[in-house]
């Protein structure tokens, strides 16, 4: 193996070793490759895995090629969903721990966070869930998995380092990578991204997050639960700018109240590396200012990864910030090479990429002259922002219907009128649903609350299976729940329409005869 697939994962503990050893084994011997491939997928993050290991078990004696030269499971295990999950969840405790008090629950004002200890956690359950992607198991379903540079060597041809793939249909999904931000001075101070900021084992005392999106403020809240300084910066007027605005808001303000120090409308002109720490020069609202911290972390922009593929050898056309370009069927312009996941799309989610790659499977080996296609824009697609309280939504927001000539009608449940939520003290929230105006057809929604992420599937299936607000108010929820919001909102809309002057009429006409 090349000194180029040699992966190190700092700190090289145990849990880091096991990690590489699942998803990179520096034993690994790539295996002699078959004649042909009905498949040879680029990339193991999560739209690759499936690609290949659904390819490989959907229907036996396909033979499928699975080609990475990083680490199998790509972002989601090993740098993004699964270690900041761990993350939150820790600094969950720490939240739970401040608010105590209004529980009736005595704490010490100090909360001794052992930030090594966080972090041997979260190396621990990566660790432990890596099997699930490891290049043995994937082998193990039939898959040849080949670690190494994969590059386009003719129309029919991959080279992964001195081997030659064969292949009838290929996949690119090769995903992204954290852009350097074009600030100056930042490259010499240094900085951190997803891709290093899980490999900190002592605490920054004073950290500043660039990006009031998703990434940046999922790690500025965990880090500032436990117990960093955190100065958050944003160019927008507002975090979370691309949220339900009432949403946003209502995390702003939790923010603002942990102590996270928000700059916003803010631009940064230089960094400077000093003898106190990393120094940045910015403007905010036209006022110059200067602060000075011990780390960055940059949560801004992501570079799709095209370099040293090749593309153009197989006509395949791409954008060096937009990606491969793909059309509906999620096809390349090269009709024989499809992709999946972040290296094409706008959902840049864990199981968007899965939902992509299922598509991929239909659509490239199961659909004989164009027959049962499947569309990405058919995808119905769910998100959540784990902050906390988190933001969940699936579907339309009220200005895209808007901008659609649809009527919206939208209906709000604050979570002070559900019981459950009171007696938990979580009364910050609300579910919003928007459906089309004179009909109970549910267009889209938002859910803020402790656990939104959980609740937003109820209102993914009623979209998906074309279930209106009327039949949604007869789904019985357990009492007390915080999901009972979405029975009062369905409930809401039936009272509205189902009992006009009319229809009250003609019941007090039926009860004189019951």
């Amino acid at each position: 193996m090349s000194e180029l697939q040699r992966v190190t994962i700092r700190p090289v503990d145990e849990y880091n070793q096991t990690l590489v050893s699942y998803v990179h084994p520096l034993d690994w011997v790539n295996p002699q490759p078959a004649d042909c491939y009905d498949l040879v997928v680029i990339g193991a993050g999560t739209a690759g895995l499936v690609a290949a290991g659904g390819a490989a078990l959907v229907a036996g004696g396909l033979k499928v090629a699975l080609i990475e030269k990083h680490l199998m499971g790509g972002d989601c295990l090993n740098f993004g969903c699964v270690p900041s999950k761990c993350l939150i969840r820790s600094s969950r405790v720490v939240g739970e721990i401040w608010n105590a008090k209004a529980y009736g629950i005595r704490t010490s004002k100090y909360v001794d966070v052992d930030f090594s200890e966080v972090m041997e956690r979260m190396r621990r359950v990566r660790a432990g869930i890596s099997h699930n992607d490891s290049a043995k198991r994937f082998q193990n379903m039939g898959v040849d998995v080949f670690l190494g540079n994969a590059q386009f060597s003719s129309s029919d041809t991959i080279k992964v380092d001195h081997q030659t793939l064969r292949f009838k249909k290929a996949v690119i999904a090769t995903g992204t990578r954290p852009i350097q931000p074009s600030i100056p001075g930042i490259e010499e101070a240094g900085y951190l991204t997803n891709e290093t900021v899980f490999s900190l084992i002592q605490k920054p005392l004073s950290l500043v997050v660039i990006g009031g999106g998703p990434i940046g403020c999922e790690l500025a809240q965990a880090f500032r639960r436990l117990g960093c300084e955190v100065i958050l910066f944003h160019k927008g007027s507002h975090i979370l700018n691309k949220e339900d605005a009432d949403a946003a808001e209502i995390v702003q303000k939790v923010f603002v109240q942990e102590g996270i120090r928000l700059v916003l409308n803010c631009q940064i002109q230089k960094v400077e590396k000093t003898e106190d720490g990393k120094t940045i020069y910015f403007t905010c609202n036209g006022k110059q200012d200067v602060v000075t911290v011990d780390e960055i972390l940059v949560g801004t922009g992501r570079a799709p990864n095209v370099e040293g593929l090749n593309l153009d050898v197989v006509g395949v056309e791409y954008d060096e910030r937009q990606g491969v370009k793909v059309n509906d069927y999620l096809q390349t312009t090269n009709p024989k090479i499809y992709a999946a996941g972040d290296i094409c799309m706008s959902w840049k989610f864990t199981h968007a990429a899965d939902a992509a790659a299922r598509i991929v499977i239909r659509n490239a080996l199961f659909s004989p002259f164009g027959l049962g296609r499947q569309k990405l824009s058919s995808l119905i697609m769910p998100w959540v922002t784990y902050t906390d309280p988190e933001i969940a939504h699936v579907g339309m927001y009220e200005h895209e219907a808007q901008q659609k000539g649809i009527d919206v009608a939208t209906i709000k449940i604050p979570f002070t009128d559900v019981d459950r939520a009171v007696a938990d003290g979580e009364e910050e929230g609300f579910v919003k649903i928007h459906h089309q105006k004179g009909s109970d057809k549910i267009l889209g929604a938002t859910i803020v609350a402790r656990h939104a992420g959980e609740m937003i599937s109820q209102i993914t299936t009623a979209i998906v299976g074309n279930i209106g607000l009327t039949k949604l108010s007869q789904v019985i929820h357990p009492y007390p729940t915080q999901a009972e919001a979405i029975r009062k909102a369905a409930d809401a809309y039936y009272l509205s329409t189902a009992f006009t002057p009319n229809t009250k009429r003609l019941l007090a006409w039926v009860r004189k005869f019951s």
